[in-house]
């Protein structure tokens, strides 16, 4: 399948870009340089059309994303088929990136795909990729080498296990084989038979480096029982050695405080840049379900005559409650053709870090940040009373959204300050998420909810319905926290600050407890959604 946007350049070359076994993480910094510059993109796998979307953002629009791993009669590409389609492209385009799981000449077809470019004079690069055979194992806790174990060796079975004579791998110290999971029972007699111990720890790691991972360590006596009853999912990397045994102190992937929860974040995509990136970081899977829709106000002269009486010098301050704000504010001052320079002379205030960041990304330092909490009164505890000897006006411009509360404009009076309290834009409940998000909400199989405001969770409860009583609720501060009891949901868990990280921070801290309570009850570690309560928690 095709999807053309826009002409390409008459000539050009290709790029063969490894992506690793699996994990975004793992793409060097070359590979992420071609990717963003790409008129090209041929893909073989379908993860990597959310690679695409994660790097590109709205310059996927810009990109002319081709299938590699199937035609257009629905059939898997051949080796040749492929390598024509690469050099097809790379006579057509100025930039071809050819993106190859793993690495590209490592169990890849990149050599052949490369052979067919310099047939056809068409110059080429190669990018490498983290491989399977190093990155999975690392992922897993097992070091394919120690300082008394220092050989690999590494053996492809796919379709070839009963062919192998395993007498020349009886006494490798380190043995990795990939595809063998299927043939796993007919490996391990094989390796027995030749003389391998039945004690032999093995290892055998599902789909690693993602947040799917599960392993499974074993013996070579018993792995073939282990492995029917675990189901694991291809691919499969598989170690046999006693490098294996080490894996029970160094297992740090899988033992994330939320390694693999599913946890939702009532936020756009946009929005939650910071949050979810944290809960990456803590082994989550956070999945942006939107509750606000951002809309310019039903009456924007009042935006207008404000901004206006601010190029004017009709203020001393203009604070800054939300980025929504900024954005708001910006987008009125492309409309007039001002830019930053319009600020000249006034004081600026942001209710927080991250309101001051999207400011300075604006050119403009926020004068003032709260000190202490990062919210309206926090603001005000900082804010200077007026005096008419040191300020020479005594109004302040507070663009906001038409659900803001008074807290701000009543003490900014009370510290003597005249206030222009205008709605810069409007926000409205979102449309609901698609029908099997709103299952999942209901049903429990979202591990966790973090709630960033009192509006995401009405508006949550309102589009979707209340979480599942399995479901950890996680706030952001105290008004937050209230508003979830009085929807009847009781929270698990609350963040020190009132920040991103913090509740990022707060929830990993309670995943790692529960984890830890878990162990100590000789219990199976397992996430919340797979550990359902019977009944709807309420708060109490």
């Amino acid at each position: 399948m095709e999807r053309r946007v826009r002409a390409v350049g008459a000539a050009g070359s290709v790029a063969f870009v490894g992506t690793g076994p699996g994990d975004p993480g793992l793409l060097t910094l070359r590979a992420l340089e071609l990717i963003q510059n790409a008129d090209v993109v041929i893909t073989e796998a379908p993860e990597h059309a959310d690679l695409l979307l994660n790097l590109l953002g709205d310059r996927l629009d810009e990109v002319l994303v081709v299938d590699g791993g199937y035609g257009e009669n629905g059939q898997p590409l051949t080796h040749a088929s492929r390598a024509k389609l690469v050099v097809k492209y790379a006579k057509a385009a100025a930039n071809v990136v050819r993106l190859i799981s793993g690495d590209p000449w490592m169990y890849a077809t990149g050599a052949e795909e490369a052979a067919a470019c310099a047939k056809a004079a068409v110059t080429f690069e190669i990018v490498p990729g983290v491989s399977s055979v190093t990155a999975v194992p690392a992922y897993a806790g097992v070091p394919l080498t120690t300082r008394t174990s220092c050989e690999v060796t590494v053996l492809n079975v796919a379709g070839k296990s009963g062919k192998i004579d395993w007498t020349k791998y009886a006494d490798c110290q380190t043995l990795v084989l990939l595809a063998a999971v299927d043939c796993i029972a007919d490996v391990a007699r094989g390796l027995q038979a030749a003389g391998r111990s039945g004690d032999t720890p093995i290892s055998l790691t599902s789909v690693g480096t993602t947040t799917d991972q599960t392993t499974v360590v074993s013996t070579l006596s018993d792995v073939a029982i282990d492995v029917k009853n675990a189901r694991l999912a291809a691919p499969v990397t598989t170690v046999v050695g006693e490098v294996v045994a080490m894996r029970a102190a160094l297992s740090w992937y899988e033992t994330k405080p939320l390694f693999g929860w599913r946890i939702l974040v009532p936020r756009t995509k946009e929005q939650a840049v910071a949050l979810s990136s944290s809960l990456r970081a803590y082994g989550g899977v956070p999945e942006e379900v939107p509750t606000i829709s951002v809309e310019p106000p039903r009456n924007p002269l009042q935006m207008d005559k404000a901004v206006r009486g601010l190029v004017e010098g009709r203020y001393e301050w203009i604070v800054f409650t939300s980025v929504n704000a900024v954005k708001s504010v910006r987008e009125k001052f492309d409309d007039y053709g001002l830019d930053a320079r319009a600020f000249s002379g006034l004081k600026v205030a942001a209710v927080g870090d991250k309101t001051a960041e999207s400011i300075a990304a604006w050119g403009i330092l926020a004068d003032l940040v709260p000190s202490g909490e990062q919210s309206a009164r926090g603001l005000l505890e900082d804010w200077p009373p007026y005096d008419k000897l040191l300020d020479p006006i005594n109004r302040v411009f507070l663009p906001r959204a038409d659900i803001a509360t008074e807290t701000l404009v009543a003490g900014l009076h009370d510290l003597g300050w005249e206030v222009d309290d205008v709605t810069a834009y409007r926000t409205v409940r979102a449309a609901p998420p698609p029908a099997p998000t709103r299952d999942a909400i209901k049903t429990g199989r979202f591990d966790a909810v973090v709630f960033t405001s009192s509006s995401t969770v009405r508006n949550l409860v309102g589009i979707a319905g209340k979480p599942h009583a399995s479901t950890v609720i996680a706030a952001i501060g105290p008004a937050t926290a209230k508003t979830c009891e009085e929807h009847g949901l009781r929270v698990d868990v609350l963040a020190s600050q009132p920040s991103a990280e913090d509740l990022a921070e707060a929830l990993a801290d309670f995943g790692a407890a529960r984890r830890l309570e878990l162990i100590e009850a000789g219990e199976q570690v397992a996430k919340p959604s797979e550990r359902r309560t019977p009944t709807r928690r309420r708060a109490t």
